[in-house]
């Protein structure tokens, strides 16, 4: 039988990193049947009748033996990663990009300024960050701005829609 984080690791080097049955059955110690007999089926969870250690899996998976532990124990498949916070280049200018970009929708698509002339505004206040930062910014913007748009409708139920 094969552990979870094993079928995890085939499935991965076969589909994502495309790695040949050969290789992955060559650093995994199993036959190349056995990998393509999972990578076949649409097993999920197989029964756990010899569990793969711990230190067995760690040099093929990347990480370290207790974290495949702790996932082994617990059932949680997939790792969860907390959003990272962190503070950009943009964040300074961040209030006069807004006024900007929103004097700008006023305007009409002719007379609006590209983002490339707005980051260059930015750079001669003394931005040091790239376009790329600047239209991530506008892109963000954009969305919230519809958001707040759509939110605002006065929503009113089908059956009283023509009732003054």
């Amino acid at each position: 039988m094969i552990d979870v984080a094993l079928l995890g690791i085939i499935r991965r080097w076969h589909l994502r990193d495309q790695v040949p049955l050969r290789e992955i059955a060559k650093r995994l110690c199993i036959s190349r049947n056995t990998v393509r007999r999972y990578l076949r089926s649409e097993i999920t969870e197989p029964a756990y009748a010899e569990r793969q250690s711990a230190s067995a899996i760690d040099p093929y998976a990347g990480i370290s033996r207790n974290t495949v532990r702790r996932y082994l124990r617990s059932e949680i498949t997939e790792p969860a990663y907390a959003e990272r916070q962190s503070a950009s280049a943009i964040d300074p200018y961040a209030f006069q990009l807004s006024g900007w970009l929103k004097t700008e929708a006023a305007k009409s698509r002719k007379q609006r300024r590209s983002l490339k002339q707005l980051h260059e505004e930015l750079i001669n206040l003394g931005f040091k960050g790239s376009y790329d930062r600047v239209a991530a910014f506008a892109r963000q913007w954009r969305e919230g701005q519809t958001e707040w748009v759509n939110s605002a409708r006065k929503r009113t139920p089908p059956c009283q829609a023509r009732q003054y």
